[in-house]
């Protein structure tokens, strides 16, 4: 099978079933940034490659479900309004990364100042990966009341994981984390 198609050459994509749009249709760029988001999660994975770690195990697990849900959330994006589609997430999806949240935050010395997104290489990537998702989120709000309410909340609590992650990364690796100056 050929990577490359040449029907984009002129500036448009396919939507599931089809449709064809722009390549900076909204709809695209909703579930583009997820995959960016997607990418960005595989990255900050990658640097724990060599981390040894209590709970590594733990975050490479919850992150490939999690991958695998982006998939869902921007087939879900790329699938026309009055279309059928074809995966969907649940609230236990949602309640899954909440107990996880709940869990690291436990862990994590209380936040008491604004932090500044860096410390270990993967640390970092899981702040990129915060942005990412929160952009995907703007995005699928405006698209609007056709996007399915799980998904908006989905992205939103996503962002809300990834921002503990990269705590929870960062705090078993040692690194301390740097707060805003005054």
């Amino acid at each position: 099978m050929k990577i490359y198609t040449k029907t984009g050459d002129k500036g448009t994509t396919s939507l599931i079933y089809g449709q064809r749009v722009a390549k900076n249709d909204l709809r695209v760029e909703a579930y583009g940034t997820c995959d960016e988001t997607n990418s960005m999660i595989g990255l900050a994975i990658s640097y724990l490659n060599k981390e040894i770690f209590q709970g590594k195990e733990i975050i490479e697990k919850a992150y490939h479900k999690i991958q695998t849900n982006l998939f869902h959330v921007g087939a879900e994006l790329a699938t026309p309004k009055g279309r059928e589609v074809k995966w969907s997430l649940s609230t236990a999806d949602i309640e899954e990364m909440e107990k996880q949240i709940d869990e690291w935050n436990e862990i994590l010395p209380p936040l008491t100042n604004f932090i500044l997104p860096g410390g270990h290489p993967a640390g970092a990537a899981f702040h990129v990966a915060r942005t990412t998702a929160r952009r995907a989120e703007r995005c699928a709000v405006t698209l609007g009341e056709d996007v399915n309410p799980i998904v908006l909340a989905y992205l939103n609590r996503l962002s809300d994981l990834l921002f503990v992650t990269a705590r929870y990364v960062n705090h078993q690796l040692g690194q301390k984390e740097q707060t805003l100056h005054s």
